[in-house]
């Protein structure tokens, strides 16, 4: 199969996660392991999956998934994952706090060519 690849493209569908983690800043790196480690290991591997991109905030506090689903009822899936909700737990575990929404994308601009 071949991969997909992260595409932010307005009318296509996808149901974008983007979630924020709050966490404290010793803690950043543990919790973008774990949350990479959730990716490779499980979410990855469920159908309608697309892609994660984990951001690391550069003032140490926040980490950042954003994720891509083929629709929103295959993220509703992945919620009742029993294997999905022991790596969500554990993330929910190790943060200050997160704040999950679900998007889709309206419109995409670009720097023109020169």
């Amino acid at each position: 199969m071949e991969a997909t690849k992260t595409s932010i493209v307005p009318g296509s569908g996808v149901c974008t996660l983007i979630n924020v983690f709050t966490v404290a800043p010793e803690r950043q790196a543990e919790l973008v392991k774990l949350l990479e480690e959730a990716t490779e290991e499980v979410m990855r591997h469920l159908p309608g999956f697309i892609s994660a991109n984990m951001h690391r905030g550069l003032e140490g506090t926040r980490v950042t998934n954003y994720a891509q689903w083929a629709s929103r009822e295959h993220f509703e899936a992945m919620l009742r994952d029993p294997k999905a909700q022991t790596h969500m737990r554990a993330a929910a575990a190790m943060v200050e706090k997160f704040e999950p929404h679900l998007y889709e994308v309206v419109s995409t601009h670009q720097r023109s060519a020169s």
